[in-house]
């Protein structure tokens, strides 16, 4: 276990032992978004870690949604968050669709919470009223910028007197509440980036924990609720490294116990920029629209950073779980190649595809697809029976990074029947006839169809009976028949994913146009 304090819980042994036995609880842990846009490829690699830390050690995994910045909300983006996450395989146990015993999991749903905790720091003298306007904020930060310096709070209101408080509160005049910040903030041990320690107060004002509107700040909001849903450990981005010195504050200030800290390091794209999110190109919506398997999308997020003792592709959740060592998280910042993503896909379809359970889903999800592409065109329904797309596929695993790769041009032999003439076959091979002949003849007398090696060696022997066709003609000869085309898998594979009879038909048909 990591962090800056533990929770333990002790357990008495009998008197017999005369011991006293103490073990960690089972952790506590939260990814708190904010619906003010959709999830991202960022946001999914926090989820992941607090999900996979939770899960090994038998713990929760709590989705929180941090809706308090008002202005910036988007509508349906706090469902879709979980929507998201159910689809990538990691639902939260406790949410405001789930339930849980410390609800409710949205923060605007909270604000009493948060009043009492204000109030509370109001009293204990740790906090104080602000009643400076947005013009004189504005200007302290305007005059901070043109000398050149970080804009801070003065923190003139620190320094009001009691009755002075007291009038403006009378008069009904709008107001903050600010935190007192100490000097001297005292170092913590952070589980990724080690003993940690940052003087807030010294480039920072007095922050904003309660707004005059009365919803919280961040800095509270995410204090207050850490505590009230026993959060054990907090794993989060390290853009959140330097605030928690200032979290740190809150609690020790409330009299509560704060949990463990490990701040996870930025997911950059492999040139060491920012991810872009122009064009919704990382966010994990699009990915799932464009076919990318959810486990392929966790396997890569977590072999771009750290946290396992190797990086291997094709790691399924379960092996996530299982290996996954938050000692081995660096500070340094996790690279991402998306251009690797579709030999991740690649991988994941190949396991999928060899589980009979979510092949039987791959075969429906494929008939719909094949339906709605070329449903006015097939013209054997036997190509939308089980059989055939179990076969389709088991062949061309390992071959295919996506269901709608089967689709395209390449594979649109597999569903269509192609319109070839004789003339067109013999234009390849003035023997094409016999070629032709020669296969049906092979199928009809239950030539080899067991595999792709016994297949080819009974056509090098068609081939090889041939006066003045090569065996790389035959096939020629062949793919021209089955698929009209000149490139794709190897023939005989295509005979074997049509089957003996269709490749007879067409086969037949070739012959009479």
């Amino acid at each position: 276990m990591f962090g800056c304090v533990l929770r333990k819980t002790c357990w008495k042994r009998n008197a017999a032992r005369r011991g006293v036995c103490t073990r960690q609880p089972a952790p506590r842990v939260r990814f708190a978004p904010s619906p003010t846009g959709f999830l991202h490829l960022g946001g999914l690699r926090t989820a992941l870690y607090n999900y996979l830390f939770a899960k090994q050690r038998g713990g929760t995994f709590i989705l929180r949604l941090e809706d308090t910045d008002r202005t910036r909300l988007v509508p349906g983006a706090a469902d879709a968050i979980e929507d998201m996450l159910d689809w990538a395989g990691i639902p939260p146990d406790e949410s405001s669709r789930r339930g849980g015993d410390y609800g409710p999991y949205v923060q605007s749903e909270r604000l009493p919470l948060y009043s009492q905790a204000a109030a509370s720091l109001l009293q204990t003298g740790h906090a104080y009223c602000c009643f400076c306007s947005n013009q004189r904020l504005d200007l302290l930060k305007r005059e901070a910028q043109r000398s050149g310096h970080v804009p801070r709070y003065d923190n003139r209101c620190r320094q009001l007197r009691p009755e002075q408080v007291r009038q403006k509160l009378a008069q009904g005049a709008p107001h903050a509440v600010r935190f007192k910040l100490d000097a001297g903030a005292e170092p913590f041990r952070d589980a990724v980036f080690g003993w940690t320690r940052h003087e807030v107060a010294a480039v920072e004002g007095d922050l904003v924990i309660l707004k005059a509107d009365g919803f919280p700040t961040y800095h509270l909001a995410s204090v207050v609720d850490d505590h009230h849903m026993r959060v054990s450990h907090v794993l989060r981005g390290s853009e959140w490294l330097i605030s928690t010195a200032k979290h740190l504050q809150l609690f020790h200030a409330l009299r509560w116990t704060p949990p463990a800290y490990a701040h996870l390091p930025l997911l950059l794209d492999r040139d060491g920029s920012k991810l872009s999110k122009r064009q919704g190109h990382i966010f994990v919506q699009r990915f799932r629209e464009q076919g990318v398997l959810p486990e392929a999308l966790l396997d890569i997020i977590t072999h771009a950073g750290s946290g396992f003792d190797d990086n291997r592709i094709g790691r399924r959740l379960d092996e996530l779980i299982r290996e996954f060592n938050i000692s081995k998280i660096t500070t340094h910042s996790a690279l991402l190649d998306l251009d690797k993503l579709d030999e991740f896909n690649r991988v994941h379809l190949q396991h999928r595809i060899e589980d009979e359970e979510k092949c039987a889903a791959l075969r429906d999800e494929l008939r719909q697809h094949v339906l709605h592409t070329h449903g006015s065109q097939i013209s054997d329904p036997a190509v939308l029976e089980p059989q055939y797309i179990q076969r389709v596929l088991q062949l061309r695993k390992g071959h295919i990074c996506s269901l709608r790769e089967l689709l395209n041009h390449t594979y649109a032999y597999l569903w269509i029947r192609p319109r070839v003439t004789r003339q067109q076959l013999q234009e390849v091979s003035a023997e094409a006839g016999n070629i032709v002949a020669a296969v049906i003849q092979l199928v009809a007398s239950g030539g080899s169809f067991r595999s792709a090696e016994h297949l080819n060696a009974e056509l090098k022997t068609i081939a090889s009976r041939l006066n003045n066709t090569k065996y790389s003609g035959v096939m020629r000869v062949l793919r021209l028949a089955l698929s009209a085309q000149q490139q794709g898998p190897s023939v005989a594979e295509m005979m074997l994913s049509l089957g003996g009879q269709e490749v007879c038909v067409r086969l037949q048909k070739a012959l009479e146009h």
